[in-house]
């Protein structure tokens, strides 16, 4: 899935933590550079009105839907480094026009023909590829495709008007400088998980979900080690998407949610306890992640 873009304006965008980097400039290193908040709001509202559609537009899941091959798939990477304090990752920011606009992201984009080995071959193999190259392409850092740990595959909600399915793998950080494309980012940072979560849910920021909940999940490690070793272990986590209104607003599901599937409970041989929940609530910030389980 493209990954979100930055505010409204001409020039470039301010980093949301302690470095930044602006298309053309050859390194990001820990600085002083803090975003400004003002007109972030703009994006931000734009964000929570898709999210807010997707409600309105999606379709019960039906089998199959997290593998069809009609929609579009993408890849993203999320680039982890350490330094001497904490965990931090790569996150860029879309120029203010097309889809996600205004919205931090990992570097990611859509598969294309040229990602493809052979007929056949799995998705999450072509997926590797094109990380690989969307990551050269948008910020000139080089990663060996062996050292991508696949995290997630994210589905959204079916029937909404831009569904893509979408590979989400980590990568350490490589040797090198970033040079942002200036067609795909306005300004590149390196920031902790949970600063960028905090600065969200003060409206600082925007984020798109898939974006948001991948960094709660960081938020919980305290070195790059760790966040690796974990998702070795754990093995790609699919999040088949619904989304509903609930009584604080949107809210998005996944399996593992009591009210995930509305008539499994009748179906079901050994149904979920009604207070299991997997879920964001997304109405107001900020946003709550609930999992139980």
């Amino acid at each position: 899935m493209p990954p979100p873009s930055p505010q409204p304006g001409e020039g470039a965008a301010a980093a949301p933590g302690e470095a930044a980097v602006e298309p053309g400039a050859a390194a990001v290193e820990p600085g002083a550079a803090a975003a400004e908040p003002g007109a972030i709001g703009s994006s931000t509202s734009r964000a929570l009105r898709e999210v807010a559609d997707s409600v309105t537009h999606s379709r019960p899941r039906r089998p199959g839907d997290g593998t069809d091959p009609g929609i579009p798939v993408a890849a993203t990477v999320v680039v982890l480094r350490d330094t001497d304090r904490r965990l931090e990752v790569l996150m860029m920011q879309r120029p203010d026009r097309g889809s996600f606009a205004g919205a931090w992201v990992f570097p990611g984009g859509k598969l294309e023909a040229a990602d493809r080995a052979g007929v056949g071959e799995p998705e999450i193999d072509i997926a590797r590829r094109a990380a690989v190259r969307e990551t050269r392409e948008e910020t000139g850092l080089e990663l060996p495709p062996d050292v991508l740990v696949p995290l997630s595959c994210w589905d959204p909600p079916p029937g909404v008007a831009l569904r893509i399915r979408t590979w989400f793998f980590l990568a350490p950080a490589p040797q090198g400088e970033l040079s942002l494309s200036a067609d795909e980012a306005v300004a590149a940072a390196w920031d902790s998980p949970a600063e960028l979560l905090a600065r969200h849910g003060r409206g600082e920021l925007t984020l798109y979900p898939p974006t948001w909940v991948t960094l709660h999940g960081l938020a919980t490690h305290p070195d790059a080690a760790s966040a690796f070793g974990a998702a070795s272990m754990a093995g790609v986590e699919r999040f088949e998407t619904v989304a509903r209104r609930g009584g604080e607003g949107p809210l998005l599901m996944w399996e593992g949610d009591a009210e995930y599937e509305p008539d499994a409970e009748a179906t079901a041989s050994d149904p979920l306890p009604a207070a299991a929940r997997h879920r964001l609530e997304i109405g107001a910030l900020p946003w709550r992640y609930l999992r139980t389980g």
